[in-house]
């Protein structure tokens, strides 16, 4: 489960201080003061460590981190955000999707494979963006040899020589009108290497590190696919043979060891729903192996070596943030050496109605301004006033007090339900002006939510 990392500060991560930290989360999460100063403090935790010498700095473990709130308040919110700010690989688990050892499903090693994966990808991205401009020349000069093949040089030294000037002119040409666009409608022939793979299965193990073979290794070539000529138009043929430049220039050794060490020194690994494999045995049925999967997490959390197809890779130095609703359970429910893994625990708020109505403005991709955004690819201008948003926070709150109480999540039902008509009338609509005030939210949702079994279905 990739997750992407652009959008974020142009501020050095080493600059900031937990306050700044603390203030950059503020524009995406609504409140959860305790959560975010938590977070904060181990994100510069974590950069203090790297500034101490080698033997001390391998001594200091992280303070894993326990949220406890309900669903929907920004637990999974604060931890993608802080990864996004430090620039960390990050991946998201949840706790109900492992098995103990001997049970078909996901193993908890799993986790860790996932972040060095994403961490690859995150490393190729920053080394393309590095050696694009490189590619790009590159490429232009192999198009321009086959827009415009080297011609065989006359025998004598000044017939040779003028036709090398004359040739070169010729070139420049070709490359100014290439700038320019004015060579898109040509036709080029390339090979063009195919992407098939070979038809084979693999049945031993229950994941491809388990079989120990790299097929990579023994079948050199056998993977690389065919070469077949293709003709396409310049503007293709150029984004393909950049492509290919890019492969050639990038040291995919350098990305895999990169990769590790930063999944080891930097990484972030979320576990969600850990409240669902809290309890103790007793029971029968699918619940009977959560005790199990803790015992499996555990030396995870508390740092050990997991083998992946990137290598070795030590979990001693990877951040694990859990957090769980805890309805049923306890924290105290866990198991003792996993409780003791996890020292900082802070506890998030439930939501109310000031709180959804800061949400539904005040963060830099809030949902009206979303909705206002969508709308405006169709030409319609949407306008919400104060009283209509105040209107959508109650109205959300009472369902939440009246069904099952899911915080910000809400909102999006919601929302949708609003801006239903609107949504779906948009592009037939004469008047490209809506105003959502107070009246038109009462007109669209107050049925719903007066009839507490229509509420339940439909928000």
């Amino acid at each position: 489960m990739p997750i992407y990392l652009p959008e974020t500060t142009q501020t050095s991560t080493e600059a900031l201080t937990p306050r700044q930290i603390v203030a950059e989360l503020d524009r995406y999460v609504i409140g959860q003061a305790a959560a975010k100063r938590a977070v904060a403090i181990a994100l510069r935790n974590r950069l203090r460590r790297q500034k101490l010498s080698p033997e001390l700095a391998e001594d200091v473990a992280p303070k894993n981190i326990l949220m406890i709130g309900p669903t929907g308040v920004g637990k999974t919110e604060i931890a993608r955000r802080l990864a996004r700010l430090a620039q960390s690989p990050f991946v998201k688990v949840e706790a109900s999707k492992f098995t103990e050892v001997g049970y078909v499903g996901r193993d908890v090693e799993s986790m860790v494979r996932d972040l060095v994966e994403l961490a690859v990808d995150m490393i190729r991205s920053e080394r393309l963006e590095e050696v694009h401009g490189k590619a790009g020349r590159n490429a232009e000069e192999r198009l321009l040899d086959i827009l415009l093949p080297p011609t065989r040089l006359p025998d004598s030294d000044e017939p040779a020589a003028a036709s090398r000037d004359a040739q070169s002119q010729t070139r420049e040409r070709f490359r100014e009108q290439l700038r320019a666009g004015r060579l898109d409608n040509r036709v080029v022939e390339l090979d063009v290497r195919e992407k098939s793979m070979p038809s084979f299965e693999i049945v031993a193990g229950s994941n491809v590190e388990e079989v120990g073979i790299n097929l990579k290794d023994m079948l050199p070539g056998f993977l690389q696919g065919r070469s077949k000529k293709r003709t396409m138009k310049v503007p293709e043929a150029l984004e393909y043979l950049t492509q290919d430049e890019e492969q050639k220039l990038i040291d995919m050794e350098s990305v895999t060891r990169t990769a590790v060490e930063r999944v080891e020194q930097a990484g972030i690994i979320f576990i969600d729903e850990i409240d669902k494999i809290a309890g103790r045995e007793g029971g029968h049925g699918p619940d009977v192996s959560r005790e199990g999967v803790q015992r499996d997490i555990l030396p995870i959390v508390e740092g050990t070596t997991v083998n992946t197809k990137h290598g070795m890779v030590r979990t001693d130095h990877i951040l694990f943030i859990a957090a769980g609703a805890f309805h049923v359970s306890k924290p105290s429910d866990l198991i003792p050496e996993l409780q003791g893994r996890f020292p900082i625990r802070v506890e998030l708020e439930a939501l109310g109605k000031e709180e959804f109505v800061r949400i539904l403005t005040e963060p830099r991709s809030a949902l009206v301004k979303q909705y206002t955004a969508l709308m405006e690819t169709e030409g319609i201008t949407l306008t919400f006033t104060d009283d209509a948003v105040r209107r959508i926070a109650d109205f959300a709150t009472i369902v939440n007090e009246r069904t099952e109480n899911i915080g910000a999540r809400r909102l999006h039902t919601v929302m949708e339900k609003l801006l239903d008509e609107v949504s779906f009338e948009g592009p037939d609509l004469l008047e490209k002006s809506v105003l959502i005030d107070e009246p038109y939210v009462n007109r669209m949702l107050a049925a719903i939510v007066k009839n507490e079994d229509l509420s339940r279905y439909i928000l």
